[in-house]
């Protein structure tokens, strides 16, 4: 050993017995490494031997030797790998593993994918492993959860590298890019699509000025554009293969746009290398193009005629491999998703139909059949020819003709030539190709028009997403593998300079020694293929010869590489002259030099372009022109900026625009910062769950993984921060170090540990923020570890027998004990009382000291209070300086939105009131025709008699009204005749006085102007009097002549013929004779004293409750709908000020018929004088406080609303019903007494402003402060519901009565279309209530829940920490949640106790409670299923202690049954809490949580984090639950719904029969009190109204009314 030196001796030292290792399987090869534990170890003088036992079958053994100069020569490097601890091997970053090493990488990537993780970091590459599977990782609420949180705190994930590069753009202002690659079937097209549906649907709360998502998902017009560009480009890019079902045959680079709001508004995309040869040919098994497959089977049958169109199996484009179906996919669904689309992305119908006409004619063109020996012979006649020429527009025989000859053009003359049939195929499949690629050219220059941003000065940032083609290597290997491999390393390259530049940062950050690390650069290779004279230089000379040909390529390939500075990269093969070998980065690939100048050249004959550029058909001519013109600009923008040569005019070769795009992609690339997401495909047979552990070695060989970890490994590969360097290894020290007491120094302690452990410097750095170490290092660490564990288990076992044998002599000696115990007992009484003396002098000096410590220590805490009030009040005002200005910017923010919702609303309103306007036009027509058709009819005779009567009895109550208002108006006439003479007498007598005190003061004149300005308006009151009087006159006059109109108007001529109906005649005839009669009477006594306003209010009604349109916003979700009616959500608006969204509901008031008009009385003694005001009359004096409506609404609204005080819950003395529901009452009793007089309109308006009040009241509130208000007008506003609804009975009973006693209703429709407005629209109200008051109390509790259920530790005894280190209380500060158990239960304490004290319906308080609970349960259930290195047993306990509590709290408010919304979290505590080291305790996990899906028990099995004293869950276990996963159980989700925090389901409870209170609290306002002895404390004497039907007697009583003749 001595000959070895320091760090190789290391090495070997960790090799003991038990150490596992991984050595290679030499006997299968199917493994590629196998693991195995030491037996034993042999160090001799020339060399060391280790004997390992196979860990899988024990009796194999392998035996590793090698010599002591071979192990100093190599550094050590052949040693085997260490394998991990089984605790780290299903570690999520591969850079965490203690030994990083091949087999390890390997190992955890098939460990992680055996458990159905198929993201795993590498450092900062994402592998993704393609599961061949459905797996429930992409849905709404899982991008939801990734988005906003940092990469490392959920499980890798696409999203993760998603919102990583999202962040880094807004943080850093750069742009991003997202590089996709692996081989063909690895998962990059879904990955690449998965990518671009997370920046299109995740939604970025915290961006300010980003525009807010909806829950549902959805997406603005730009975002939807950009992912239906993935079913376009997969139909016309991609294709069935051997490895893939939809592989991806062209690069893509598609730039997402982003604004300076982080808005995606716009994208771009670039494509790279189509496959076109696949257009032609295609290998057995595998597929054309999807959409050509997708056109035969989905095209119409009319299209399907005009197109010729057939089975695939008709068409040799498609029958080459004999496969034309691909398992699982429907070609019919996917042709009308791409035409849905093409739609999407602006390409109109009719083109649409001219795209899929011209892939028809590709298809015919493939069928033409060329014969002929030497010469090729087309027929002119050929149905093929014929067709494909028809669909393409363009001449049969040019297109023949040039088909089978060929034209060469020298200096003097045109020569035309024949071609042999194998030329003529070729002309035939060239000519496709160019149509096929034009129009994919044209697809992408139409798509980017599409999504490109209108103003490009908008774009701020982007992310790219790279789509590309990975490393290929197939038997036969031609020239687009070639051009392939030549784009991958490129990428490689670009990625380990990549990974070298963040390794150097690293070091450089963290301010180490560091030196150059050397890496596989592949920049020979990459010279030796685009340089001057490189392959793609010599194949493009070699095409432009005119005799040039693929041998001689290859020949100038041979003579251009033979040296040996391409030795290592260029080879010729040993069997055969026209093929060459390129050495890649990651494989030797031997390419056929076969078609390599014919696909470079890619040319078709210009005979040909110009007959396809003069075709007839414009989409065919305007499509070649726009991607020919797409191409030339890609070029040019491609092209480096330099001298322009003469040979600029030739057309570019194929190869030469690849090597262009590929730079410029380069360049683009590495201007952005880089993401790297490697997609492995896990074995060739695509089935699930399959891991061929080869086949995924030798592609982490080629994505560039490995060579990532071999240039990590070069330099210090192993970093752990001081914090768990130190708990880790604290063990190697001397306890003096790390004595928590003494609260230790963690960066001195790291230093301790390693200065002891290893002495040579080199092998460590020690940085600002980590320790970095050599490879190998960690292996001598863990063995150091282990051998003082070791000897600190001994030392235990020591001291453990030590304290046994001390025990027994103890027992012997406590003996002897007991008797000296008994000899120094007098002793011990003689020093007792000196004892005592002491004792009694120490207790006077404590106390004195303990006074003159308290003392100063008073005075130094006065100066701390006083110290921290100031700094206080100094955050404080910042911090409400701080909050002045956000509640500015959300005021302004109300006001826009507002704004905005209000002009969309009225542009909805006035197409609905159109088309209602229509519908009514038609009804009234059909109406129209219905009356003449029953204007013979008897019925209708009575139903003009009828009419005859009303009109006569309004012209009555008119003419009357008339006569009242005229005398009226002479009576005020002559008064003022009156007041005229006596101002004129007093002011002779002042002008007399005036004169004589001419020289008077200042006041006499003042008083002298007033007088004549009241003397003006008095006599213009006067001349307003007498024009009213004269329109008075008139308008008897004119009444007057309409009544003796009527009764000058003949009698109605009946038919005199026999019918049935005689009799209804006769009583009709009756009936009118009784009218006159009546008529005439009135006329004679002057007709009742009072009639109905003429201007009566009508109130409008919003147009969805009258028309409940289907279209209407939010007519999904219908709620607070009374039976009469069907309407949207109730978001009706109520109250005066919404007038103008309401149609009327009352055309017009109708006069009030008084059965004894002398009859009523004062509502009290107290205002018997104010009611005889007007001219002595009562009524009067009523009716004109019911007119003056704004005073009444401001009372009532001030007193009963605005200014109310609540009464606050108390469970101790909680408030009577009475004193809670009061205010509905008041309004209750208002709202009836005006419908008993006659004011319908009047009360509408009313209560329809209280209502709107309310509404604004309570949505003024907001978060707990909502809490009171809300349940305490939710609980008013359905007694008031029930209210109407009694009142509604009773005046019904009324009606019935007075029916019975022969008195007749006139207006009852009105009044009935009223009351059904009114108790829909306080549904309404209701239900906007409740829905309010949900809102805040969702989302106050959404913050909760989490915070309280999940992290908040009440239960003692059994805290547990968010890691697992022994110096947790030195190394992690306290961390408490935001809101505590305690708090989340005071929080529905709160809650409850309003709803009981304010009589919220029982059932609306289960329904409320119930949807509170579900919340809590649902979001905290999924922070628990996504969270990582959390869930422990511990965790588990304090979750169920937390939910115990919840439950306690529910059975104690008799809510046992709401219980159930905590389930699911119930039995996920109870999983994290039981074993999980057997195949039978699963067994039992999944029989305790039957309720959880397999994916949800994997998910919290596979995050479980397991404490040092627990043995970690076997990899075996971890299979086994994950085996119980089906991908196909749509029922098998991972995260529970989320509940929505805008949306509550309500039912509105039935109405409840009440009797109205007249109960009024002390603390209302004064003012009010005289209306509220209006509507309850007034007395009445029968009052008929034979408008509404109502009976109304004295009141005696409150509120009790009883219908007497």
């Amino acid at each position: 050993m001595e000959t070895l030196s320091q760090p190789i001796q290391q090495a070997v030292e960790v090799y003991a017995k038990g150490i596992k290792a991984w050595i290679r399987d030499e006997v299968g090869n199917e493994e590629a490494w196998v693991s195995a534990t030491v037996l034993n170890k042999e160090v001799t003088d020339t060399g060391v031997k280790i004997v390992f036992q196979n860990d899988e079958d024990e009796s194999r053994e392998h035996v590793w030797e090698s010599s002591l100069k071979l192990l100093e020569k190599n550094q050590g490097s052949d040693l085997p790998p260490l394998r991990n601890p089984p605790k780290m091997e299903n570690t999520d970053d591969l850079t965490n593993l203690s030994y990083l090493n091949e087999p390890s990488v390997l190992n955890t990537i098939r460990t992680r994918y055996l458990q159905r993780n198929i993201y795993t970091y590498s450092g900062i590459v994402l592998i993704a492993t393609n599961p061949f599977a459905r797996v429930q990782l992409y849905e709404p609420d899982i991008i939801q959860q990734y988005s906003g949180r940092r990469r490392g705190e959920l499980e890798p994930h696409l999203f993760a590298i998603g919102e990583d590069a999202y962040r880094q753009m807004i943080r850093e202002q750069q742009n991003q890019t997202i590089v996709v690659s692996g081989e063909s079937g690895a998962g990059k097209t879904v990955s690449a699509k998965f990518i671009m549906r997370y920046f299109a649907t995740a939604d970025d709360k915290e961006a300010v000025g980003k525009t807010v998502k909806e829950t549902s998902g959805g997406m603005t017009e730009v975002e939807e554009q950009i992912l239906a560009t993935n079913p376009i480009m997969e139909a016309f890019g991609n294709a069935k293969t051997t490895r893939n079902d939809n592989s991806s045959r062209f690069g893509k680079y598609i730039e997402i746009q982003f604004d300076k709001k982080c808005n995606i508004v716009g994208a771009k995309i670039r494509t790279y290398l189509l496959e076109r040869s696949r257009l032609i040919f295609q290998p057995e098994t595998e597929r054309n193009y999807h959409i050509f497959y997708q056109l035969c089977a989905g095209v119409p049958i009319s299209e399907r005629k005009e197109f010729e169109l057939k089975d695939w199996t008709k068409f040799h484009y498609l029958n080459q491999s004999g496969t034309g179906t691909v398992p699982g996919v429907n070609d019919v669904e996917e042709f009308e998703l791409t035409k849905n689309s093409l739609s999407m992305v602006g390409i109109s119908l009719p083109t649409q139909w001219q795209i899929f006409r011209l892939l028809a004619a590709l298809l015919h063109i493939g069928n033409i059949e060329i014969t002929g020996r030497s010469d090729a012979i087309l027929s002119d006649s050929d149905p093929a020819l014929v067709t494909a020429t028809k669909l393409l527009g363009i001449k049969t025989s040019e297109f023949r003709k040039w088909i089978v000859k060929r034209q060469i053009v020298t200096r003097s003359d045109k020569i035309v030539k024949n071609l042999s049939p194998a030329q003529g195929l070729v002309v035939r499949d060239s000519v496709a190709k160019y149509i096929y690629a034009n129009l994919f050219e044209w697809l992408v220059s139409v798509v980017n028009e599409s999504l490109s941003c209108s103003d490009p000065n908008l774009v701020n940032t982007f992310i790219g997403v790279l789509d590309i083609y990975g490393f290929e290597h197939f038997k036969k290997n031609s020239f687009e593998q070639f051009c392939i491999n030549y784009a991958n390393e490129k990428l490689q390259q670009q990625f380990n300079q990549h990974v070298f530049k963040l390794e150097q940062e690293e070091y450089v950050k963290e301010k180490i020694d560091w030196q150059f690390i050397e890496f596989s650069d592949n920049q020979k290779c990459i010279e030796m293929i685009e340089s001057r004279m490189g392959i793609l230089s010599l194949l493009d000379e070699e095409s432009r010869l005119p005799s040039g040909t693929d041998q001689g390529f290859c020949d100038k390939l041979f003579a251009n590489f033979d040296s040996p500075a391409y030795k290592g990269y260029f080879k010729k093969p040993r069997f055969s002259n026209s093929a060459f070998t390129v050495v890649h980065y990651a494989h030797e690939v031997q390419y056929e030099a076969e078609n390599f100048l014919d696909k470079n050249k890619d040319t078709v004959p210009d005979e040909h372009l110009t007959l396809l550029q003069n075709a007839d058909s414009e989409f065919l001519v305007k499509m070649l022109q726009t991607a020919t013109a797409s191409a030339a600009e890609t070029a040019a923008a491609s092209a480096p900026n330099g001298p322009k040569r003469a040979n600029t005019a030739k057309k570019p070769t194929l190869g030469s625009i690849f090597k262009l795009s590929l730079i410029s992609l380069m360049d683009t690339i590495g201007q952005t910062n880089v993401h790297y997401i490697r997609c492995i495909k896990p074995n060739e047979a695509k089935i699930e769950w399959v891991f061929e552990p080869n086949m995924v070695l030798s592609q982490l060989r080629a994505c560039g993984v490995l060579e990532t970890i071999r240039i990590s490994c070069a330099g210090y590969p192993s970093r752990w921060a001081f914090e768990d360097f130190a708990d880790r290894y604290y063990a190697l020290v001397s306890s003096e170090y790390w004595d928590p007491n003494k609260s230790p120094d963690i960066r001195k302690l790291c230093n301790v540990i390693l200065e002891q452990s290893i002495p040579d410097k080199d092998k460590f750095q020690v940085g600002l923020t980590k320790i970095f170490f050599r490879a190998g290092q960690l292996a001598y660490m863990e063995k150091l570890r282990a051998d003082r564990w070791n000897e600190c288990v001994v030392l235990l076992q020591k001291n453990m027998r030590r304290f046994i044998t001390r025990i027994r002599y103890m027992r012997t000696k406590d003996l002897a004990q007991r008797l000296q115990n008994v000899a120094r007992k007098k002793m011990g009484q003689r020093k007792l009382e000196l004892l005592r003396q002491e004792r009694a002098v120490v207790t006077i000096q404590k106390y004195v000291r303990g006074f003159l410590a308290k003392k100063q220590m008073e005075r130094r805490r006065q100066f701390v209070v006083l110290f921290q009030a100031s700094c206080r009040g100094v955050l404080a005002r910042k911090s409400f300086g701080s909050f002045r200005e956000n509640n500015a910017a959300t005021q302004i923010q109300r006001l826009v939105r507002g704004y905005i919702a209000r002009k969309r609303y009225l542009a909805q309103r006035n197409h609905i009131i159109a088309i209602q306007t229509c519908v009514r036009r038609r009804l009234a027509r059909q109406m129209l025709v219905n009356l003449r058709q029953e204007s013979r009819s008897a019925s209708r005779l009575k139903e003009v008699s009828y009419k005859l009567e009303n009109k006569v009895v309004e012209l009555t109550q008119t003419l009357t009204q008339q006569k009242d208002e005229k005398k009226t108006l002479q009576r005020q006439a002559t008064q003022l005749e009156n007041d005229i003479q006596l101002w004129k007498e007093k002011h002779e007598k002042l002008e007399t006085k005036m004169q004589s005190l001419a020289h008077g003061s200042s006041n006499v004149q003042e008083e002298l102007d007033t007088l004549r300005s009241s003397h003006a308006t008095l006599q213009q009151d006067h001349e307003e009097t007498l024009a009213k009087v004269a329109e008075q006159d008139k308008e008897i006059a004119r009444l007057s002549a309409e009544v003796t109109r009527l009764r000058q108007q003949p009698p109605l001529k009946v038919s005199t013929q026999p019918t049935p109906k005689d009799e209804d005649v006769a009583e009709l005839k009756n009936q009118i004779a009784a009218l006159k009669a009546q008529l005439a009477q009135s006329l004679k006594n002057g007709g009742p004293r009072r009639q109905a306003s003429l201007n009566a209010y009508g109130r409008n009604l919003s147009p969805q409750r009258m028309s409940p349109s289907p279209t209407t916003p939010g007519g999904g979700n219908r709620r607070g709908i009374s039976p009469e009616r069907v309407s949207p959500r109730g978001r009706s608006p109520t109250g005066a000020n919404m007038a103008p969204f309401r149609r009327n509901s009352l055309t017009e008031t109708k006069p009030i018929v008084y059965a004894e008009p002398d009859q009523i009385r004062p509502m009290s003694i107290d205002h018997t004088d104010t009611l005889r005001d007007v001219n002595g009359n009562p009524e009067e004096a009523i009716h004109a406080i019911l007119h003056d409506e704004q005073i009444l609404e401001e009372e009532i609204l001030e007193g009963l609303i605005r200014s109310l005080k609540i009464i606050p819950p108390n469970a101790q003395n909680p408030p009577s019903r009475k004193e809670v529901v009061f205010p509905a009452h008041i309004i209750g009793l208002g709202v009836t007494q005006m419908w008993r007089f006659g004011y319908l309109a009047e009360s509408e308006r009313l209560i329809f402003t209280v209502m709107d009040t309310i509404q604004k009241h309570c949505l003024s509130f907001a978060g707990e402060d909502t809490i009171i208000p809300s349940a305490f007008w939710l609980s008013n506003t359905h007694e008031l519901l029930s209210l109407v609804c009694s009142t509604e009975q009773e005046l019904e009973r009324e009606m019935h009565y007075n029916s019975v006693q022969g008195r007749r209703a006139v207006g009852w429709h009105d009044f009935e279309k009223l009351v059904s407005t009114v108790k829909f629209e306080l549904q309404c109200l209701e239900d906007n209530l409740y829905h309010h008051w949900m809102t805040e109390l969702k989302q106050k509790l959404s913050k909760m829940a989490v915070p309280a259920i999940i992290e908040s530790q009440s239960l003692p005894g059994f805290i547990a920490t968010d890691t697992n280190r022994f110096f947790n209380k030195i190394l992690s500060g306290s961390n408490q949640p935001a809101f505590s158990m305690d708090d989340l239960l005071n929080f529905l304490n709160r809650v409850y106790r309003a709803m009981k004290c304010y009589n919220i319906e029982p059932f609306v308080m289960e329904q409320g409670l119930t949807e509170l609970l579900k919340l809590i349960g649902v979001t905290a259930f999924n922070d628990l299923v996504m969270r990582r290195n959390f869930n422990s047993w511990k965790r588990a306990m304090q979750i169920q202690y937390n939910i115990t509590r919840l439950e306690e709290w529910c059975k104690l408010h008799e809510m046992a049954e709401a219980t159930l919304q905590l389930e699911h979290l119930m039995q996920a505590a109870k999983l994290l809490q039981l074993k999980k080291s057997s195949h039978d305790d699963i067994k039992i996990i999944y029989d305790v949580c039957w309720l959880l899906t397999p994916t949800q028990v994997q998910k919290l099995i596979q995050n479980y984090n397991v404490a040092d004293y627990e043995d970690p869950i076997s990899n075996d276990i971890l299979r086994a639950v994950a085996s119980r996963v089906s991908s196909s159980d749509s029922n098998d989700i991972l995260l529970l719904d989320n509940v929505s925090l805008d949306d509550s389901p309500y039912e509105v409870p039935e109405p409840q029969l009440v009797v109205a209170n007249t109960y009024l609290p002390s603390y209302v306002s004064k003012s009010f009190i005289f209306f509220f002895f209006f509507w309850g404390g007034g007395s009445y004497k029968r009052l008929f109204i034979p408008r509404v039907g109502i009976m109304v007697n004295e009141k005696r009583g409150a509120s009790s009314f009883l219908g007497d003749d």
